[in-house]
């Protein structure tokens, strides 16, 4: 089986780990601090924090803020649910736009109209490693006094007119097995905001600058020395894989040309890195990706249940019309997309995807003709 994803891990991570274990310092050490250090400096901001997981690094980021109850943020369905949780977490409500049929990205044009005076701030998702539209999103911010939350979770090194995402706003990084830079699992957060920076330092911390002094309400979210040793390796494989992935990107747009298998747009101006190589590939996704699944050849499907139609979120009442959305859950699929993957193995992936697309197809179109 070719699996949709496979962690470049090997034993330079195991010496680094090894080295911290070896040590004593396993806790919010020295390599916690290195990391922080260089990815501030790769994104371009002042201070780069680091957490246990990204879902954290986006609750602890609305906690900072200071949404509670009877604030709103915009922000997309077709996402992951810790996009929109991190929100729920804070008992603030997620107020949902439709995507780019095209992009899978927040479409911009509807996010004025989405305001409202308990508006609060825009939460973009920069999905499968493609940045949102920084330049609109950053002008309605700006024009309305609303803070902006980078959902880069997927997005590592992903640049906006050459500038990486996670500088336009408030940042939140996924260190999760499957990304591309991993730790394992692991959150960082960026900000040039050095009051912010402060008290998610101190929340993380238990609230504590000296031991045993609370100043603010805060809990454990820390990462450990042990995490951030493989992290500062893996950050040190970021550019050469990111450049294995576009490579990989590039095959496949080739391969598919002329197939009527669509993928995700790429906007001028604008770097993908990746995580995700995600195609429309009609009405019949499932009965495609099955036949995928019995031809050796793993794929992924995210997501398929947008948030807005979640039994929790229906729950509480929370309503959204996204029909862009709905299509896009409905008719994608990701493709293996990791740094290892051979071309051979890209090969046959694409030949049997467009084999079984025609062959669906053509099924589709004889059923239609009945």
């Amino acid at each position: 089986m070719i699996p949709v994803v496979r962690p470049d891990i090997g034993e330079e991570e195991v010496e680094a780990v090894s080295v911290v274990l070896r040590s004593g310092m396993m806790a919010q050490g020295r390599r916690v601090a290195e990391l922080e250090e260089r990815w501030a400096a790769f994104i371009g901001v002042d201070h780069a924090i680091a957490v246990s997981n990204g879902t954290v690094a986006l609750m602890a980021i609305f906690s900072g803020l200071g949404l509670g109850p009877g604030d709103e943020v915009i922000t997309v369905s077709h996402t992951f649910n810790a996009t929109v949780s991190a929100i729920l977490f804070t008992g603030a409500t997620p107020v949902f736009v439709d995507i780019e049929p095209d992009t899978y990205l927040m479409d911009a044009s509807r996010i004025e109209a989405a305001v409202t005076p308990r508006t609060r701030a825009i939460c973009p998702v920069d999905l499968f490693g493609l940045p949102a539209d920084r330049d609109a999103i950053v002008a309605i911010a700006d024009r309305h006094g609303l803070a902006i939350v980078e959902d880069s979770c997927q997005a590592h090194g992903a640049l906006f007119g050459g500038k990486p995402v996670g500088g336009f706003g408030h940042g939140a990084f996924s260190l999760y097995g499957t990304k591309n830079m991993t730790t394992g699992e692991g959150g960082l957060i960026t900000t040039d905001d050095a009051r912010m920076a402060d008290w998610l330092r101190l929340y993380r911390n238990q609230g504590m600058r000296e031991r045993y002094h609370h100043e603010i309400l805060g809990y454990n979210l820390r990462l450990t020395d042990i995490a951030a040793a493989i992290g500062l390796v893996q950050f040190e494989k970021l550019e050469r894989n990111t450049a294995r992935r576009r490579a990989i990107a590039q095959r496949y747009d080739e391969g598919l040309a002329g197939s009527g298998i669509t993928a995700q747009a790429v906007p001028a101006g604008r770097t993908h890195v990746y995580h995700q190589y995600t195609v429309d590939v009609g009405d019949a996704r499932d009965q495609i990706v099955a036949d995928l699944t019995e031809a050796g050849i793993g794929t992924g499907i995210f997501y398929p249940i947008p948030v807005h139609r979640q039994a929790y979120i229906v729950e509480r009442g929370i309503t959204a019309d996204l029909p862009a959305t709905d299509r896009a859950a409905a008719r994608s699929l990701s493709l293996p997309m990791y740094p290892g993957l051979s071309e051979e193995d890209q090969a046959l992936v694409i030949r049997e995807l467009r084999s079984i697309v025609a062959r669906r197809g053509a099924e589709a179109m004889e059923t239609a003709a009945r």
